[in-house]
């Protein structure tokens, strides 16, 4: 037991020894400072690294937008838009492959001379802009953009240090202002600004263009456009402003059974590949400005008489009147103060189409009398007349109609004044009148009958539109349309002379004249709109529709009627029994 004893005592002895060895405790001390010294410096690396990121972020952020924001990705640059073609195939826009000249001012080394080199190959260059931007502290300035592939040469012999070029695309529209107002333009990075040109934008090319998709070829878009019959008329447009001396001039042709725009002009005009809002000298010009305006969907007007075809269908629709009414004509109106009167005064009772025939304001305010004012204007809602017109073209305007409907306003708007629509919906709701009633929303893509069929909307009686018809061809032999018809083609239609507002009032000395024609009658198939605004003169030296906006129209059907696929009919010059 004693040595068990001592044995144990020996062994509590050594165990005391080896816990309390100084050597050991200093060893662990010094492990520890040397494990916090590596995470200082650790720490210390780790802060360091991030204050230089954040340091370069900085310098970054602070740095001028042209050394980092200024260049297009590559992409983008050569991003392509689809080639338009008209219903034939034949081209209305396309894509050129160009070049545009930029400048990294760090590496230019005589500012003048560089200047004065570039201003010989490019004669418009602007001295003291181009100076500027070669003096400026940035890695990248455009110079000029879209380039031709001679002045690239040309640059490239100058041997310019500093100098380059980039690829990029400019939209080339070959018929020049033709079909100005129905393709539209882009802007200098190709992106559609008006016209179809932006309709294809919002369809989704636009966003392609945004994930650098659009570098292929695409296929073309295809208009309803017949490029034969927009030359047409165009050409029609443009002399008829001119002869005429008129501020202004318009047309449309429309597919009666599928709403296709087959051809619209509006002058002023502007030549898309240079569409500037400035004179070629860069000053500011009202006039210069004008031909961006499209007036046959982007401007309202009062639509004179072409709307007591509107009113004679209300009254044929609702039951109020049928072919043999005849209505009291025989001395003026006077309402709320103000005399209704005929311009050209028959002072007797009128048959209805006589009502049509002599353009009696006071026999269609009488008729539209007996339709209360909500039925009225529903009516003229139905036509599409009161609303904002539904197309793919992005220029559209609303129409103006008084807040509040009064007898007064009832019967002035049921001869075209006080309400103001746009000439395209004018001759869409024309269409409705001689087409069998069905109002189709206009659209310049191509559409096929069983398509039209689909979105159509039955908004008079088939029996309203026959005795419609009857009215137009009977106007069209008898009454003022006598100036547009053409030999062979069945012409109907209506005049409209408003007197032109100015300054909130009318203007005795001038007119807006329309025409709302359709052919061929007995059978229709297309619309013919024109319009002019405030004629100085006409043919026979009058200033009326009949003189001015009617021979348009004749023009535009003798010219076009046989590229349309309308046969001639000349019969015996009476087709009375057709209807």
């Amino acid at each position: 037991m004693k040595i068990i004893s001592r044995v144990l005592a020996a062994r509590s002895r050594a165990h005391f020894a080896v816990r309390k060895r100084p050597e050991f405790v200093g060893s662990v001390k010094a492990r520890q400072r040397r494990a916090r010294s590596r995470i200082r410096i650790l720490i210390g690396a780790f802060s360091l690294v991030c204050l230089t990121i954040c340091s370069r972020l900085v310098h970054y952020g602070l740095a001028p937008v042209e050394a980092t924001a200024s260049i297009p990705p590559a992409k983008s640059m050569l991003a392509s838009r689809p080639d338009i073609v008209d219903r034939n195939g034949a081209l209305l826009a396309t894509d050129l492959r160009m070049v545009s000249l930029y400048a990294d001012p760090r590496h230019i080394i005589d500012v003048d001379e560089a200047v004065e080199a570039l201003s010989s190959v490019i004669p418009d260059l602007d001295y003291r802009d181009t100076y500027n931007k070669l003096k400026a502290n940035s890695g990248f300035q455009w110079l000029r953009r879209q380039l031709t592939p001679r002045q690239q040469a040309d640059i490239l012999k100058l041997g310019i240090p500093g100098i380059g070029f980039r690829p990029e695309k400019k939209r080339f529209y070959p018929g020049g202002a033709t079909a100005a107002h129905i393709l539209g333009h882009v802007d200098v990075d190709n992106r559609g600004l008006a016209g179809m040109e932006r309709y294809i934008d919002r369809q989704g090319l636009s966003d392609l263009r945004a994930a650098g998709l659009t570098g292929e070829k695409m296929e073309p878009v295809r208009l309803s456009i017949d490029l034969r019959i927009q030359n047409i008329v165009h050409d029609v447009v443009a002399r008829g402003m001119k002869d005429y001396q008129a501020e202004a001039a318009g047309a449309v042709v429309l597919d009666a059974n599928t709403g296709e725009v087959l051809a619209m002009a509006s002058v002023p005009d502007y030549d898309p590949n240079e569409p500037s809002r400035s004179r070629p000298d860069g000053k500011p010009d009202k006039e210069y400005e004008k031909g961006w305006f499209n007036r046959m969907s982007n401007a309202t007007f009062e639509m004179g008489s072409t709307f007591k075809s509107f009113t004679l269908a209300m009254g044929l629709d609702e039951g109020k009147i049928d072919m043999n009414t005849v209505v009291d004509a025989s001395r003026p109106l006077r309402m709320a103060g103000f005399l209704i009167h005929d311009d050209h005064a028959q002072s007797r009772p009128l048959s209805v189409p006589e009502v049509f025939q002599y353009s009696s304001n006071i026999g269609t305010a009488e008729i539209a009398s007996r339709v209360s004012i909500p039925d009225h204007q529903a009516f003229l809602t139905r036509l599409g007349l009161l609303s904002r017109m539904k197309t793919e073209l992005p220029e559209v305007a609303t129409p103006m109609q008084p807040k509040i409907w009064k007898p007064i306003n009832q019967a002035t708007i049921s001869f075209g004044h006080g309400v103001a629509t746009t000439p395209l919906q004018t001759a869409v709701a024309g269409a409705a009148l001689i087409n069998g009633g069905k109002l189709i929303e206009p659209t310049f893509l191509p559409r096929t009958r069983t398509e039209a069929a689909e979105v159509a909307q039955q908004v008079v009686k088939p029996q309203t539109s026959a005795d419609m018809r009857f009215l137009f061809h009977w106007n069209g032999i008898k009454g003022s349309g006598r100036s547009a018809q053409v030999p062979g083609f069945d012409v109907g239609g209506k005049t409209g002379t408003a007197d032109k507002v100015i300054n909130g009032r009318y203007a005795k000395h001038l007119n807006f004249n329309a025409f709302l024609a359709g052919f061929p009658m007995h059978s229709p198939q297309y619309v013919v709109l024109t319009v002019i605004d405030a004629p100085l003169t006409g043919e026979h030296g009058g200033r009326l529709a009949a003189y001015t906006a009617a021979p348009m129209a004749k023009e535009i059907i003798a010219r076009s009627a046989a590229l349309l696929g309308v046969a001639p009919d000349f019969g015996d010059g009476n087709r009375i029994a057709d209807y």
